[in-house]
């Protein structure tokens, strides 16, 4: 029996990284990746079917998946900079804080047949890979940084796209993406994502989909959290559609400042205010024609119905210079000093999902239908299953 990986941006094991290759082992009594010695990313890499290096062959690259649209395909800097960068920085602290296995989740991947392939898109430090004893677990994420936690912790891991995973099409047995999509800045990149889930896993195979619900179980832990304001909106025209900036504007992406722990309804109101002068002073041209398709903020809604978020993370003092990026951090913006708390401030971008988004997001998939959807623990949460 053999197993194929598709042209990955990097792929890594035990800490070796090994770019847009074709991985095929032979399977009989467990699954194995080959160790290799990093190559350059090049789709002409041809190497001869019987070579082998390290325990596995190395199979010529092949096509495994049509071009998506570039918009699509594209990562827009919001992305880049709140999403991959802040993960990036910290990796090490969120991995710490990164254990506790969701009864949900353990008990989807315990129901899979033994011998099941599994697909992690997005598996962060792997605190999922490997939790089935009995199945196979190959996992990936964008943040080269986790990717090297779960390479060292012995998992089979690669750096990869959720919007273009680099497996063939019907590769594994089921899939899981768990607090995920939240993280995708358009409507058009989370729907790709989700076909991309269905597209990888075999016909019957189920796809498991996790991400923050707008009514979270704890409101006071909203009220911690920064809304987005009109010059953030300012980067999209639409879902899928980043805006070409003027170079000689002088907007940048700005932190609003975060509220208080302890914030008052007072001090939220003053927030909004702020919002609102903003909002008056930035009057947007074509995302005036498109609210309903660009970012909800900015578009007359209540505080209660806003779904773009900077959430903060705390990363203290003594575990920011690990790293050695803190100054640079702070002098591009990606992080801020909080002397009181004793730690750098990183926010992470989200949208979070109203009840009932998930399933409208999934509704138009030709093959895929949906077999359950439930909320727990401030998630709401879908299975699907692949049917053609």
């Amino acid at each position: 029996m053999l197993f194929g990986v598709g042209t990955a941006s990097s792929f890594c094991f035990k800490g070796v990284y090994i770019n847009s290759t074709i991985i095929v082992g032979n399977i009989f009594s467990r699954r194995s990746f080959s160790t290799m010695k990093e190559v350059g990313t090049h789709n002409a890499l041809s190497l001869p079917t019987s070579e082998y290096v390290g325990e596995a062959p190395v199979l010529r690259p092949v096509s495994v998946r049509a071009k998506c649209s570039s918009n699509v395909q594209s990562t827009p800097e919001i992305e880049k900079k709140y999403v991959h960068g802040v993960y990036d920085a910290i990796a090490p602290h969120f991995s710490s804080t990164r254990f506790a296995k969701w009864p949900k989740v353990s008990a989807f991947l315990n129901s899979l047949s033994p011998g099941s392939l599994i697909l992690d898109a997005g598996c962060g430090n792997g605190k999922y890979l490997g939790l089935n004893p009995n199945c196979f677990f190959i996992g990936c994420d964008i943040s080269a940084a986790l990717v090297n936690i779960c390479a060292d912790r012995g998992h089979e891991v690669l750096v990869a796209d959720a919007v273009n995973l680099p497996y063939r099409t019907g590769y594994g047995d089921a899939a899981i993406s768990i607090a995920v999509l939240h993280h995708l800045s358009t409507e058009d990149r989370r729907r790709k994502a989700v076909e991309e889930l269905v597209r990888v896993v075999k016909k019957g195979g189920c796809i498991l989909i996790t991400v923050w619900a707008r009514e979270q179980e704890d409101t006071s832990l909203v009220e911690k959290w920064t809304p987005l304001n009109q010059r953030y909106i300012a980067e999209w025209i639409g879902p899928g559609s980043p805006r070409v900036r003027n170079p000689s504007s002088p907007r940048t992406l700005v932190s609003i400042p975060e509220a208080e722990e302890n914030g008052t309804g007072e001090q939220l109101k003053d927030l909004h205010a702020k919002s609102s002068k903003v909002k008056s002073a930035e009057v947007m041209d074509s995302t005036s024609q498109d609210k309903g398709r660009s970012l909800l903020t900015g578009s007359g809604k209540g505080y209660a119905e806003q779904q773009e978020f900077f959430v903060p993370w705390h990363l203290p003092y003594h575990r920011a210079e690990v790293s050695g990026a803190s100054a640079v951090a702070l002098a591009s913006g990606l992080a801020k000093k909080d002397d009181k708390k004793g730690s750098m401030v990183y926010n992470r971008y989200y949208h979070v999902f109203s009840e009932g988004e998930l399933e409208r997001l999934v509704s138009g998939l030709g093959n895929a239908i949906l077999v359950d959807r439930f909320y727990d623990k401030s998630n709401w949460c879908i299975i699907l299953e692949k049917t053609s």
